[in-house]
């Protein structure tokens, strides 16, 4: 455990630290708390992947790694999938910068979602496409509608979205991505979180990818993979057209020696990763149940490592129970405030951790709600 007592710690109490906390994006294990915010796979790297990397330290830390061709090549074998159709980033942020902020003309986003796709658009290039409420459901007929409508070149779907946790099922985006393509609009799928849904081999578009040219898979091996630090998403299409404009817009050495390396090693825990997702999946499931216990309490059936709840109506605000949590429990969820969504004020998003974890959460949520 990392001291407290770090350059890091501009706050003298629990009420300062969180008013400091919630304006970081990171670096929470130096500060001592349970992170229920961010969404981790607590069950993987297994010991041996963090083994090999600090017996390589130092031709990892001494010398450059390798570009995108070779970083391509590792990630098709990974998915199985040809070199050519795949671009690596510094994790998935780096692309939706790219496609978001660079490549979009005009950018279509359903709403709630992760707020990164809207946040990279410049100003007046970003359209925000609102879920049925209060199912926050996506209407694939509406959404290809108002793509349309606003001669959107580029659409984005996340699945299971962040952050209501919900899948959109694979036979609506093959529709969406053929009402699309007669209006040259690209179709960005996003399935960072699509390794904790059931049959996940089913319902992933990524072995489809051939059939639509105007398709891309977009995905953040962070979450899934559980190494947020190491940095590593990658884009899938088979239109090469596309493939080349994001490959032009990143930089020679965008991946680090750790990150080229933990892909060289991958393949060999493909086991250890499927298992690892079956006890996320395990245990969010009891924390569902459970939180479907508290009186008035919505909960959305989660298909990812998080749940989305609406708070009951005479309880606190997403934002006070967020704080008080903290303050009381030392325990950190996200509130929905930043979200573009009806009564945002009414939801919290709770990332599933340990069965331990997630029974002191439950706890600690009933004793700060009134």
């Amino acid at each position: 455990m990392i001291s407290t007592h770090t350059m890091d710690n501009n706050y003298k109490t629990q009420a300062e630290k969180y008013q400091y906390l919630s304006k970081q994006h990171g670096g929470y294990y130096r500060h001592n708390f349970t992170d229920h915010a961010y969404l981790y796979n607590l069950y993987f790297p297994p010991k041996e992947v963090f083994a090999h990397l600090k017996d390589n330290i130092h031709n990892l830390v001494l010398n450059y790694p390798v570009a995108q061709d070779v970083l391509a090549k590792l990630i098709g074998e990974i998915i199985g999938q040809p070199a050519d159709r795949i671009i690596v980033g510094n994790g998935a942020a780096e692309i939706i910068k790219i496609l978001s902020g660079h490549l979009a003309k005009k950018i279509i986003v359903p709403v709630p979602s992760f707020n990164e796709y809207v946040n990279a658009a410049p100003e007046g290039h970003v359209v925000e496409f609102p879920l049925e409420f209060p199912s926050f459901q996506l209407d694939i007929d509406k959404f290809a509608a108002e793509a349309i409508k606003v001669e959107a070149d580029m659409a984005v779907v996340v699945t299971p979205n962040n952050p209501t946790s919900i899948l959109v099922p694979k036979s609506d985006l093959i529709r969406l991505a053929q009402k699309l393509n007669e209006h040259n609009c690209m179709l960005i799928i996003d399935e960072s979180f699509l390794d904790f849904a059931e049959n996940k081999e089913q319902i992933s578009l990524e072995q489809n990818i051939a059939e639509y040219p105007n398709m891309a898979i977009l995905k953040s091996m962070s979450k899934a993979y559980g190494i947020c630090g190491l940095r590593i998403g990658y884009m899938l299409t088979a239109n090469l057209k596309f493939a080349d404009a994001v490959r032009n817009e990143i930089h020679i050495w965008n991946i680090n020696g750790f990150a080229e390396e933990f892909l060289r090693i991958l393949p060999k825990y493909k086991q250890e990763f499927k298992d690892s997702c079956q006890k996320v999946k395990a245990d969010r499931d009891i924390f569902y149940e459970n939180l479907c216990e508290i009186k008035g309490m919505i909960v959305f059936k989660p298909d990812a490592n998080y749940i989305f709840c609406r708070l009951p109506d005479d309880a606190l605000s997403g934002p006070e129970i967020t704080k008080h949590l903290f303050i009381k429990h030392n325990i950190y969820i996200k509130d929905s405030t930043e979200k573009t969504q009806p009564d945002a004020t009414r939801y919290i998003r709770i990332a599933s951790r340990t069965n331990e974890e997630n029974k002191k959460l439950i706890e600690a949520l009933k004793d700060v709600m009134y």
